[in-house]
Formats: C-alpha cells, structure tokens, sequence
C-alpha cells in the first residue's frame, strides 16, 4: 500500500471511530435526566470542581475546601443532598484562571468551558493551519469527546503543553511561560526539565520557573499564604489515597502501567515495581534521544508520547495532546503500516480505555508503550545530522523560519 493510501485509511478510520465516539456521547445525553446524568452527577462531571473550586475562590477561604468533607458539604449545598462523593485536586493556583466563572450558572459556564476550550485547542494544535479536514479530525478525536464529556481541562493543558513545544525556537521566553503555567497539571511535564536541559534551552527554564515562582505569589496575595499548606496537608494526602487506594470508575479512565496493575488487584509491591521499571526506561530513552539533536518531529512526538509513560497518573482525557502527535504524523513520507496501526491504537485509546476498565483487562498503556518504542527506533533509524548551529532543533516543519 502506497503512502498516500496508508495515511487516507488511516484519516478515514480515525475520523469514523471519532464519530461513533461522540455519537455514544450524545445518545448518553439524550437518555440523561439533564441536567444530571445516569449516576446523579451533573453533565460534565468533573467541571463541577472547576466551577465549585471557583465559587470557592470568590468567598476568599477556598483552603477550607480541600478537606475532603468540608468540600463535599459544599458540593451537597451546590448540587442537592444525595450529590456523589468527590475530592479537590487541583494546584491552588488554578483558581486565579477559573474564578470568573463562578460569575455564572453551572450550565452556561460548563457550555462556554467547553467552547473556548476546544477553540484555544484547535488554534494551537493546527498551528494557524486552516484545513477543514485536519480541523474535523481533531474536533471529533475521542479523547476531546472524552474531555467534554467529563468537563476536564484537557484543552487548556494541550495548549500550555503543545503551544511551548511549537514556540521551543522561535519565542523561547513565551514557550517557559506556558510550561510554568502547566505546573496546573504538572504530571503531564514531568519530562520537561530533562529535555530543557539536554538541549541548553536556558532561557526557556528560567521563564519557566519565574512563572511558577509568579503564580505561587500572586495566589498567596489573592487568596492568602495558608492556602498552600492547606493543599499540601488537607488535599494531598486524599489525592495519594485516590492514587494507591482508589477504586472504581476512576481508574478505568487511566491508561498507565500503574493503574492497569491495580486494575486487576496486583499486590502494592509488584505494581510499584512495574511502574518503576517503566518510568526508568522511559527516561532512559528520553535521555538518549535528546542527547544530540535529531528528527525535530519524532523528537517532540516522542516526548508527548513519553510523558504519558512515565507517569502513574493520567487519565484518557489528557490524551488530548496526541492531538498534534497524529498530525505532525500521519502525513509523513516515511511511515509504515505499522505506524498507522500504533497510530490508531492511540487515537482510540481514550475511548478504549474505559472499555479495557470496565472489562478488568489490564494493558491500555501498551499502545502507547508501543507507540513510544517505534517512535525511538525511527528515530534511531532516521540518525538525521539536525546541526544545531545552523537548524531550529525540534522545531515544527511549519514554524521553521
């Protein structure tokens, strides 16, 4: 099968796994006693937090909340009595972005969430590029049908994430800006500092971290110091407990090694030894393929792809990113079948996931595991001389100057 081929089977069964994805989507609303859903949570789950955490925000105490059961009583007043259990678990300095939108109801501030969200992700994720077709499959990627679904953030994270990947070698200063802003999410950057470093990105590591150093003051200022030791000794230890103890729904929207070995009830020992032995591996690779310069795309591609392994802690949702990862992809001269098939497995993953979890049938993490190991043989194989005296080094094709 020719190039051309490939990449238009594979444009063509991504696009219709999309659409039945946010077709399930839908007939899930069409069923649901709006505005809850089947389980008595509100549509958009998750964004309950953002829009609850928000209101929190403005009556100028939200630490107070990050205790499980002082959270929850403020969701039972939100929401009615009988409103499921949930927890705070978000750095506080994400109520300086999210508290206008306590100045709404819960519906109209979840609709243009979600609508801003996935404006500012196709902007970013396209790159200025206005192809109607590239637009349909990213707006129909099962993880952002996924991220609607449950009101989650995976938008804006891509954003912060992508954005300073593609603005790495053109505006180093606004490229340390977004990844300190990403310290909302921070397991998603874990992988950032490594690749700074090797490649001499100075200047983006010190935006990066006066922005952080930035946030952690202006939330001091706007909502006083105590609300950091409230997150470290109220919301953090129930975050750990959700971790290693949680149960359920919540991980079977996690495609790790860790969450798949609890999945299917592997003793504490094993899947912490499990997860270990991948993140070690990963940031083994990482480290080879950032050593010297190499394949700009595959380079970045790799690093996406990788943050998600060597984390214990992401959810289907995140998967988001591989948004730009597919496209920076699919069209490439050089791919396989193999790569479209990995390629696939990946798009499909968000959706698959839940599915795989709800089956009790571990191994979500391997398409994106084998995903990562094909893009480092290619990478080997490509062994490009990308000098980076006279080449932007990870730049994408379409930002080169």
């Amino acid at each position: 099968m020719t190039h051309s081929a490939c990449a238009d089977t594979f444009f063509k069964l991504a696009l219709a796994f999309g659409i039945v994805v946010a077709g399930v989507e839908v007939g899930w609303l069409i069923t649901a006693p709006l505005p809850y859903d089947a389980f008595g949570y509100m549509i958009g789950r998750d964004f309950v937090a953002t829009w609850a955490g928000a209101k929190a925000a403005l009556g100028g105490d939200p630490g107070q909340y990050f205790e499980v059961g002082a959270y929850n009583a403020l969701l039972r007043g939100l929401f009615g009595e009988n409103y499921p259990p949930h927890i705070w678990s978000y750095p506080p300095h994400l109520l300086l972005f999210t508290w206008p939108l306590a100045l709404l109801p819960y519906m109209t501030a979840y609709v243009l969430y979600c609508a801003l969200g996935l404006i500012l992700y196709l902007a970013v994720v396209t790159e200025g590029e206005r192809r109607l077709d590239h637009i349909a499959l990213l707006a129909l990627a099962p993880a952002v049908t996924l991220n609607i679904w449950t009101g989650q953030n995976g938008f804006l994270t891509t954003a912060l994430l992508i954005g300073g990947l593609i603005q790495l070698d053109r505006r180093p200063v606004l490229a340390g800006i977004l990844f300190g802003l990403l310290s909302i999410k921070p397991q998603l950057g874990l992988l950032l500092p490594v690749m700074l470093a090797l490649t001499g990105r100075w200047r983006v590591i010190a935006a990066a971290a006066a922005t952080i150093v930035a946030l952690a003051l202006a939330t001091s200022l706007a909502l006083g110091a105590s609300v950091w030791s409230d997150y470290l000794h109220l919301a953090m230890p129930t975050q750990s407990r959700a971790i290693t103890e949680g149960t359920g729904f919540f991980i079977t929207n996690m495609p790790t090694a860790f969450m798949n070995m609890r999945l299917i009830g592997v003793p504490a020992s094993l899947t912490y030894g499990l997860q270990a032995a991948v993140s070690a591996a990963t940031l083994a690779a990482t480290l080879w393929v950032f050593w010297r310069p190499r394949d700009p795309v595959l380079s970045l591609a790799f690093l996406v792809s990788a943050a998600f392994l060597f984390t214990p802690y992401a959810f289907n949702y995140d998967m988001v990113a591989f948004g730009w990862v597919m496209l920076r992809l699919m069209e490439r001269s050089d791919n396989e079948p193999l790569d479209d098939v990995l390629m696939l497995a990946v798009w499909a993953l968000p959706f698959l996931t839940i599915l795989m979890g709800l089956a009790h049938l571990p191994g979500s993490f391997l398409p994106i595991l084998g995903l990562t190991a094909r893009l480092a043989w290619r990478i080997r194989k490509a062994a490009l001389p990308y000098a980076a005296e006279t080449t932007p080094k990870f730049a994408s094709p379409a930002l080169q100057p």
